[in-house]
């Protein structure tokens, strides 16, 4: 059975809030500095430091074998030295690669005072060294971040260039003594990590990266083998084989792009075109402010005055958007699936409607499973390759199944794709959705209020949560455990309110699908007055986030406002939904219910799983320290947008689309009166199927 759920668009808040508050918090600790009262050597020596390559070159004017003070002098040891005597004889032949070795460092930091607190130096020219010395010897570039302690916890990173034969130890024991001589810092503490050092040499490809590449190869030749031929060969496009509906890019783009005019079919209700884009652009709006936090700004301080402006709201509130399409999914579900229920009896071919589902929504995440473990890593490189990320995708290798059951949510705290938790979430409100539709159609009006009844308790049950195990909402954006994140935003039941919230305003459209309503403009004001009042009540009552540490609200305030807020944006959401089918919406239905939305709602799933891939390339490319300000994070995140849409459309073309044809004909063969039938012979309602959600 199709049930056609948003699962397009959400965001991993937990993630996003979490860097935020992280980036807010290690914000506030420096933001106590006063600078006036730092010792004159702690707070102004390092403004006379030349750059750091000269005071090493100064310092380490010879180096022997005892500069290296180790324990034991093993044959890497003697290499490191060698290479490392030879690189400074080099030098002072002015040597062209050797003047480029030391020519890649960073400095200390400019405007440290401002927040600026890594040079990244020059990475490309590091790794570029690679100097043949003998016959079966070459003395080659190691790009590494060194941390070095300035003053209050505060760790100023800089970039350093060393032979490849050195390690992060040999680093240290070259470093250590320089820093102690600067700025008078001693540090037991290792200055350098291995997982920050790159080279030129990269990982090869093993077998599961060879065969993604095969996969994905096959299926573009197939797509273009099919395209060419439909484009020479079809003249008659309704009268094309199977094979060429499945594969064909000619015939797949038209059903794409095809525009259906707002009201030119009363089952589709237009505005949720609109909803579902603008909500999928929330997404990744947020996501992309993730990883402008994630960059090396030169303005950090300024984020204190970011969480202090009103548009930063829109930010941390962008959660919401997964209430949006919960509750769309549970309105769409009901909707589409009651008349055919009645049609048929009550009859409803349950087996049939999962394994549609299951279908539909995993060909697109297996891919994704593997673009992002296997190929990720080879796109975009960059000496912050390991520091901006969303997630480990090596986690892949031992949770990816998970993900693929749809358990991911409750199964491991270790998640495979971190915001493909939001599926996990609908499919198994998907996999309960028989029992309500069901009980709608035997019981009715009782139905509907025990399904009320049952979202109070599981509301009841989330603010039950918070009060017992005191889980404050800061606490649930990222200060907690993993098992405090689980229970306040991955569990299903969490966000049952707005999906049981739809299924209901499903059920008062399908039983008022015949009435007339005749409203007053006074009745039309105050719908929207109230709806627009609950949209902004919850996006700005805990505005201003400047202090996270001391949140303004109690623990009770705290759990009334998160449970709360769970019913009150999907509520308003149904006034905007009826004032648009009932000719009340206005200016807004006619932006929302624009055919423009169209083709974005068609690609929009495959635009949210593959969205975090153009993005993470992209920030693991950064070479240079970057400005954070609102302005700035939105030239990223159109920049960015662009690619995502080719992206999307091209796992569209090669992936959701040929799958979900073949999936349609297969079941179209078996065509019975269950629901799943039903809704396919539609076409107009192919823009809410999952395919192309």
């Amino acid at each position: 059975m199709a049930q056609y759920s948003e699962i397009d668009s959400t965001i991993n808040m937990v993630e996003i809030m979490a860097m935020l508050l992280l980036a807010g918090l290690a914000l506030a600790s420096s933001l106590q500095l006063e600078f006036d009262e730092i010792d004159s050597l702690e707070g102004y020596q390092f403004m006379e430091l030349r750059p750091l390559a000269k005071e090493f070159l100064q310092h380490f004017r010879n180096i022997a074998e005892k500069d290296l003070d180790l324990p034991s002098s093993s044959q890497q040891d003697s290499h490191c030295l060698s290479d490392m005597t030879q690189l400074l004889s080099a030098l002072r032949s002015k040597n062209i690669w050797a003047l480029k070795m030391f020519d890649a460092w960073g400095t200390f930091p400019k405007g440290v005072l401002y927040g600026n607190q890594i040079d990244l130096g020059n990475y490309d020219e590091c790794i570029g060294i690679n100097k043949a010395i003998s016959d079966n010897h070459a003395i080659k570039g190691k790009y590494c971040l060194a941390g070095m302690p300035f003053v209050r916890g505060i760790i100023l990173r800089t970039a350093v260039c060393f032979p490849a034969s050195c390690n992060s130890t040999h680093m240290d024991k070259f470093l250590q003594p320089l820093l102690e001589k600067l700025l008078n810092i001693k540090t037991t503490k290792a200055l350098i990590s291995e997982d920050s050092c790159r080279t030129k040499e990269r990982i090869e490809y093993d077998g599961l990266t060879i065969f993604t590449i095969v996969l994905v190869s096959l299926l573009l030749a197939a797509v273009l083998l099919t395209t060419a031929y439909d484009y020479f060969f079809c003249e008659d496009q309704n009268q094309l084989s199977a094979l060429i509906k499945i594969f064909s890019a000619r015939a797949n783009s038209r059903v794409l792009f095809r525009l259906v005019q707002p009201r030119s079919n009363p089952n589709v209700i237009d505005c949720l075109n609109g909803m579902r884009c603008m909500s999928l652009i929330w997404v990744l709006f947020g996501h992309q402010y993730l990883f402008a936090l994630m960059a090396p700004n030169i303005n950090q301080y300024q984020l204190k005055w970011w969480f202090g402006k009103p548009f930063t709201s829109f930010v941390l509130h962008a959660g919401f958007s997964v209430d949006t399409f919960l509750f769309l999914s549970g309105l769409l579900l009901v909707v589409i699936s009651m008349r055919p229920l009645e049609k048929s009896k009550g009859k409803l071919n349950i087996p049939m409607m999962y394994l549609h589902r299951y279908l539909r929504l995993t060909p697109v995440v297996a891919l994704a499973i593997l673009v992002y473990m296997t190929l990720l890593p080879f796109m975009g490189d960059g000496p912050l390759f390991d520091s901006i990320k969303f997630d480990d995708y090596n986690h892949c290798k031992r949770t990816w199944f998970w993900t693929l059951l749809f358990l991911q949510n409750y199964a491991t705290p270790d998640l495979c794709i971190n915001h493909s938790w939001y599926l996990g979430v609908d499919m198994q409100l998907y996999i309960l959705s028989p029992i309500f539709l069901l009980s709608l159609y035997k019981w009715g009006k009782k139905a509907a209020a025990g399904i009320f009844v049952l979202m109070l308790l599981l509301s009841a049950c989330l603010f039950s949560t918070m009060m017992i195990k005191q889980y404050p909402i800061h606490m649930e954006i990222g200060v907690t455990s993993d098992e405090a994140q689980r229970k306040l935003y991955y569990a299903t039941h969490v966000h049952a309110a707005p999906w049981l919230i739809g299924v209901l305003f499903g059920y008062f459209l399908h039983v008022n699908r015949s009435r007339n309503f005749q409203l007053n403009r006074i009745e039309v004001w105050l719908g929207w007055i109230i709806s627009l009042g609950l949209i902004f009540t919850c996006i700005f009552v805990l505005y201003p986030f400047a202090d996270w540490l001391n949140p303004p609200l109690s623990m009770l305030e705290e759990a009334f406002y998160y449970t709360l807020a769970r019913m009150a944006w999907p509520l308003s959401l149904c006034w905007v939904v009826f004032a648009c089918m009932r000719g009340y919406g206005g200016l807004a239905n006619s932006f929302l219910s624009c055919p423009l939305w169209q083709p974005l709602s068609r690609i929009s799933y495959s635009a949210y799983i593959f969205h975090i891939f153009i993005q993470q390339a992209n920030g693991r490319r950064m070479r240079t320290g970057t400005f954070f300000s609102n302005y700035d994070v939105m030239l990223l995140f159109w920049s960015g947008f662009g690619f995502v849409l080719l992206l999307s459309y091209i796992v569209y073309i090669i992936m959701e689309a040929p799958f979900g044809v073949l999936e349609s004909m297969l079941i179209t063969k078996r065509r019975t009166t269950t629901i799943t039938n039903k809704a396919e012979l539609n076409p107009q309602l192919n823009s809410y199927r999952p395919q192309n959600t």
